[in-house]
């Protein structure tokens, strides 16, 4: 079913969001206090409107706290983005996601009520250099301190074997959750599916694992 979003800021980060949840069938508010901002955001979000989010009567007068989730997205003024989570948390939103700059804030925003803190720098770091050290790695998703989920390119040496032959969750600890083959995705692999080089293993694993995988890969 359609979820009601809005999306607090719209620097890249916040638009990039809004636009993606637009494209996934949802409905979208934008909010932002920079009227260009909210201008180039009209075309792609269901509505678009400039106001304060650190102003209740502002947000009360949206009806933000009828949506299902409200992401807030504002970038470098960390005041405002407390104060906006507080507001948010205050007034009953359902589920509030927020973007923090640090570990810090990530901390305050969690006190005050954030149900989710992303930091999208950070991850993003996480991702590239991971991929730097291990090309063969295309995304890692962090479950928890200890486990991790990642996109491993087959090598010429997987080519032409089953999953029973690699026997990878005996030999690595790790499970195949998917197989990506160009366009197809079995979301179902069997221990008979044929692996060939390019395909795209979709692990779930303890990320010591996971490395020696990514070594023998």
């Amino acid at each position: 079913m359609p979820k009601q979003f809005a999306v607090i800021g719209l620097g890249r980060f916040g638009s990039s969001v809004a636009r993606t949840l637009t494209e996934l069938g949802h409905e979208v508010l934008a909010i932002d206090s920079d009227e260009d901002r909210i201008q180039e955001a009209l075309p792609y979000v269901t509505h678009a409107v400039q106001a304060d989010a650190t102003d209740e009567e502002a947000l009360k007068a949206l009806g933000i706290r009828n949506f299902d989730v409200v992401v807030v997205a504002i970038g470098a003024d960390i005041q405002a983005s407390i104060l906006a989570t507080l507001i948010l948390k205050e007034l009953g939103v359902p589920h509030i996601v927020v973007k923090a700059q640090n570990h810090r804030h990530g901390q305050v925003l969690y006190k005050i009520g954030a149900d989710e803190v992303v930091f999208p720098e950070r991850d993003m770091g996480v991702r590239v250099a991971r991929h730097l050290v291990s090309p063969n790695i295309l995304d890692y998703i962090e479950l928890a301190d200890d486990y991790s989920i990642a996109e491993v390119v087959a090598s010429d040496n997987m080519d032409g074997k089953t999953l029973r032959e690699l026997d990878i969750r005996a030999k690595f600890g790790c499970n195949v959750l998917a197989i990506k083959s160009g366009k197809r995705i079995n979301i179902a692999p069997r221990a008979d599916d044929v692996i060939r080089s390019g395909d795209i293993l979709v692990v779930v694993g303890r990320n010591d694992d996971l490395r020696r995988l990514q070594d023998k890969a």
